[in-house]
């Protein structure tokens, strides 16, 4: 009769500990996600695009709005080789 109660107890304990383990899971996911979002500081004024520095967001506005003017943070930004590229608008 001890083994049969001793098996209820780890059959028990198993499912506590898929219990706990999958809300954990959820809960992280649920961490990575909100600190994702608060990394996107930076949002393009042409298609509110997020992004997470000025050099890409930089990188965006140049690939992405060739003809629009540059917005007034992004013209001292250094472009991938380190020069800081003036635009003539």
């Amino acid at each position: 009769m001890n083994a049969m109660a001793r098996g209820q107890q780890k059959l028990q304990s198993q499912q506590k500990n898929l219990k706990k383990a999958a809300d954990k899971k959820k809960g992280q996911a649920a961490d990575q996600k909100t600190a994702a979002m608060a990394a996107l500081v930076h949002t393009c004024p042409v298609c509110r695009t997020q992004m997470p520095d000025p050099k890409t967001f930089k990188q965006h506005f140049e690939s992405k709005h060739p003809k629009s003017p540059m917005p007034p943070e992004l013209v001292d930004i250094p472009n991938d080789q380190g020069q800081t590229l003036n635009r003539c608008t």
